[in-house]
């Protein structure tokens, strides 16, 4: 049955017609930041006249820095694990079901996709072969959307997952609200239609609404560079002008390349032999074994000054280093080299990109948790849940002897080994692991074993000596 124009605030075909033109809406958004990372930028304007005679030029003069600044941040915000607030290490159920629906991989491809188009999703779903093992899916930011309630930023009020059905060629969605799921389907849209055809999409075995165990809205925003209003924001939103330049300079460096590859060569005061049929002669062939003779003194020979790409070279690294600056990204990753490299200079020289990243967790980690919290709840687990959070990967990088050195002092003022082995990079999975070790080891040495110190007691010779004492 189709929808009726006229739809009643909050009822879920109410929701269903706002999510999919809000949805609309960000995917152009979305599309235009997924071209740039990915290097498929606009073509640079030249002349119309010139366009399809450079067609290959154009092709070639697309250099992707965007690309290069999602990645840099991306790369470094790593989930190590989730811990209560009152425990040491991280929580060994809460890691077990997360990596049983492969989030420990798939997240990265969660957080990438955020900070590229500014925002992705994490759905939660009761497992039916195994209540204890929620299912955690990530969804696309072009096909997930989630509305909140009025002035608040965190009460979900409804969700929507659209995708196209392979099988049947269909739009397929379901509306996610808290007190059911609300599944629908459409024919595929054709170009220029303002909106789908929905219907109900029944499935066998299955009331319309199907029940929503959860209770809640159970699809999660995760957004990066949040603001006020609610809207999220890719890392490279502000730099695409940016790139459009570097991609221009290129163009026109390309087409001075084309033109002067090869030196303009000019002659005065010779005059041009010609054949029977009134064509002329190219009398002078270059090579690396031919010698020109001129035999008339008037004639004079020269030749045009080559292009100087200097000024195009300078202008490139110009504005990549201006696209470095406001993304803060360390200018070695974009161009590509260093200079008075040591230590000290190199860890300066990534300090915005690390103070960047640790400002990115903190809106990242709100929505992982969340997750967290719904899968945990899911699963039947009865303690307080408020105070679970995200642990994050070191996003510094440190040499060894470095990392090692600052350990060690850390250790003199009491820091316990957890967190020490949690700074070196060890998961949560051998954390635990050296724990058990540990107090296996304490176990022992309490009980007096003496291997535990000081190894195994060397065997004595106890036989009987032979002969007389005498």
């Amino acid at each position: 049955m189709a929808l009726s124009q006229k739809l009643e605030p909050e009822s879920p075909d109410w929701w269903l017609e706002r999510l999919w033109a809000q949805l609309q809406e960000r995917c152009k958004y979305a599309a235009t930041m997924r071209q740039y990372y990915s290097g498929d930028h606009p073509l640079p304007m030249i002349q119309e006249k010139a366009r399809s005679a450079f067609q290959r030029l154009l092709k070639q003069s697309r250099s992707n820095y965007t690309g290069l600044v999602v990645d840099a941040t991306a790369e470094r915000i790593q989930v190590d694990g989730f811990r209560f607030g009152d425990e040491d290490v991280g929580d060994q159920e809460a890691w077990r079901i997360w990596q049983a629906s492969s989030m420990d991989a798939d997240s990265d491809l969660l957080i990438t996709e955020a900070v590229k188009v500014g925002r992705a999703f994490a759905l939660v779903a009761p497992n039916p072969e195994d209540a204890r093992t929620p299912i955690i899916t990530a969804e696309d930011a072009t096909q997930a959307i989630v509305a909140y309630r009025p002035g608040s930023r965190r009460q979900r009020a409804a969700g929507l997952k659209t995708w196209m059905d392979d099988w049947t060629g269909q739009l397929m969605a379901t509306l996610y609200l808290p007190d059911g799921l609300y599944k629908f389907r459409a024919p595929k849209p054709v170009q220029g239609v303002a909106k789908p055809s929905w219907e109900r999409r029944e499935v066998a075995g299955e009331p319309w609404p199907a029940p929503n165990p959860m209770g809640v809205v159970p699809l999660v925003e995760i957004v990066n560079r949040p603001d006020l209003l609610g809207e999220a924001h890719s890392e490279i939103e502000d730099v695409l002008d940016v790139q459009d330049r570097i991609n221009k300079t290129l163009i026109d460096r390309m087409m001075a390349q084309e033109f002067s590859a090869f030196r303009q060569r000019w002659m005065t005061g010779y005059e041009v032999p010609v054949d029977e049929s009134g064509q002329p002669i190219e009398p002078f062939k270059a090579a690396v074994d031919r010698l020109w003779v001129i035999e008339d003194e008037n004639v004079k020979v020269g030749e045009f000054s080559s292009t100087d790409l200097g000024p195009y070279l300078a202008s490139i690294e110009a504005d990549v280093q201006h696209m470095a600056a406001r993304t803060r990204t360390p200018a070695q990753y974009l161009l590509g080299k260093l200079s008075n490299v040591n230590g000290e200079t190199l860890k300066a020289t990534e300090s915005g990109l690390v103070a960047k990243v640790r400002q990115r967790c903190r809106p990242l980690g709100e929505g992982l948790e969340e997750v967290v919290r719904l899968y945990l709840k899911a699963a039947g687990d009865t303690r307080d849940l408020a105070s679970i959070e995200v642990i994050w990967h070191n996003p510094e990088f440190r040499t060894e002897g470095e990392l090692v050195d600052a350990l060690v002092k850390m250790s003199t003022l009491g820091v316990p080994h957890e967190a020490l082995w949690e700074r070196w990079g060890a998961s949560q999975t051998e954390i635990a692991q050296w724990q058990q070790l540990r107090t296996d080891a304490a176990a022992r040495v309490m009980g007096g074993d003496p291997a535990a110190l000081f190894g195994p007691k060397p065997p004595t010779d106890t036989a009987e000596p032979d002969g007389d004492a005498n």
